[in-house]
């Protein structure tokens, strides 16, 4: 089967996977994209207009709110969602699963978005991004948290993921010079003289084995360096946790292949690619999650467990507050969305009946339980258990910070769309890695 694709894609002379085709539908799409984005342009405007006060963001204690909110829960929640990404491509490559190939490069172009989303989403809750950026490099401390973030995660991560990606890509795109009409000369930048030699294959094979391998420990630390932002800061209630980092590098794996999951099972039916996209693919991913769903479920309740049996008073009443107080909507929601997660999954796993929409919807049910314990993770130690005598506090985004948010999800799927237009989201059939 391999071989007949291979001819219609590649003999036949034209490029696959509907590249360089605008249909009616993409367009649709596309003007409904820009429209979102244009709609959080509009919105953020009004922020840098004037200023922070038409956020819900206010400071903590005198004026009764959080300094931290809807921004920083996308930082945390992007960021989680770009390791899953990078981290399947890479594990793909070093444990060599073929059957998982199809979605390496859908894994990779995950992990770049999300990045730059999540540095976007730093910038918008700066209320002077371009002074932010100007100070960073003349008052950052190295030894804080912050500086790691920045400089691995927005910086150093962002950069190998990028590099890995082209690197990834060489070969496909030396198959595309010849097919791409107005893309030939994009084709040829990007394979750089490809030429498919049995050297050249050493070298790349050799060269992404290495960034891999470089890869895995920058991708551990960067997100631990995330969870440290929180858990580190001792005077803050709910935050000061030695579980923090590895709460905050398996929660990115749930959200992470959850998104993968969803965002596979999207262009199976767009590109129509049901044998390269197959169950056992989804099978694969679905089992991982389940892993990893179950992982965060046990280390949830294991702290919360201490913080209500023997935790200080602050620690306990943000706690309660979780539990039954003002946020513990959002937390049951969450909570629940987990456990459905690992029970559409494990029930599937015991049965050996593996179904396509049950492990999207597994997916979907993961990144709402990821966005809301994000938020829950951002706001509450910020209205709730101060160890000032402050009143308690309260946080409502406003629909400025809806609208960026919202205006940045446009932004990843616009991206998405027009990379898939422009060069082979899937490796072309007979130029897998050797």
């Amino acid at each position: 089967m391999q071989s007949r694709i291979e001819q219609v894609t590649i003999r036949a002379g034209h490029l696959p996977y509907g590249i360089g085709t605008l249909t009616p539908g993409w367009y649709l799409l596309i003007s409904v994209l820009l429209v979102m984005f244009g709609f959080g342009l509009f919105a953020y405007s009004q922020q840098l207009t004037h200023g922070e006060i038409v956020t819900g963001m206010r400071d903590i204690g005198p004026m009764g709110g959080a300094t931290w909110g809807l921004y920083i829960t996308f930082v945390v929640y992007f960021v989680g969602v770009s390791f899953a990404g990078i981290t399947t491509a890479v594990m793909i490559r070093l444990l060599n699963l073929e059957h998982l190939r199809p979605i390496s490069r859908i894994a990779e172009l995950l992990t770049v978005i999300s990045l730059v989303l999540a540095a976007f989403s730093v910038l918008v809750d700066l209320g002077q991004p371009l002074q932010g950026l100007l100070n960073l490099p003349r008052y950052a401390r190295p030894g804080s948290p912050f500086f790691g973030t920045f400089t691995l995660v927005v910086s150093g991560y962002l950069f190998a993921s990028l590099v890995y990606l082209y690197l990834d890509g060489r070969k496909d795109a030396a198959q595309c010079v010849g097919k791409g009409g107005r893309l030939n000369g994009f084709y040829r930048l990007w394979a750089a003289g490809y030429r498919d030699s049995v050297a050249e294959r050493d070298r790349r094979s050799k060269a992404s084995f290495w960034l891999g391998i470089a890869i895995l420990p920058l991708l551990v630390t960067a997100h631990s360096t995330l969870g440290f932002v929180f858990g580190l800061q001792v005077g803050r209630p709910g935050w000061y946790s030695a579980l923090q980092a590895p709460s905050f590098v398996v929660m990115a794996g749930v959200s992470g292949v959850g998104l993968l999951i969803v965002i596979a099972a999207v262009l199976r039916r767009a590109l129509g690619e049901r044998e390269r996209l197959n169950m056992q693919v989804f099978r694969s991913l679905g089992n991982f999650l389940m892993l990893l769903t179950i992982t965060y479920l046990y280390l949830m309740v294991v702290e919360l467990l201490t913080s209500v049996y023997a935790g200080p008073r602050h620690e306990n009443q943000i706690a309660s507050t979780l539990l039954t107080g003002d946020y513990a909507w959002l937390f049951w929601i969450s909570a629940m969305s987990l456990f459905s997660t690992f029970a559409l999954l494990f029930g599937q796993y015991v049965l050996h009946r593996y179904n396509l929409s049950l492990i999207v919807l597994s997916g979907i049910l993961a990144n709402i339980a990821a966005i809301g314990k994000r938020y829950l993770i951002v706001v509450p130690s910020q209205t709730h258990g101060t160890l000032l005598p402050y009143v308690t506090g309260s946080y409502q985004p406003t629909w400025v910070e809806y609208g960026v948010i919202l205006g940045l999800f446009a932004l990843g799927v616009l991206l998405y769309a027009l990379f898939i237009k422009v060069f082979p989201i899937i490796e072309i059939p007979g130029t897998e890695r050797r």
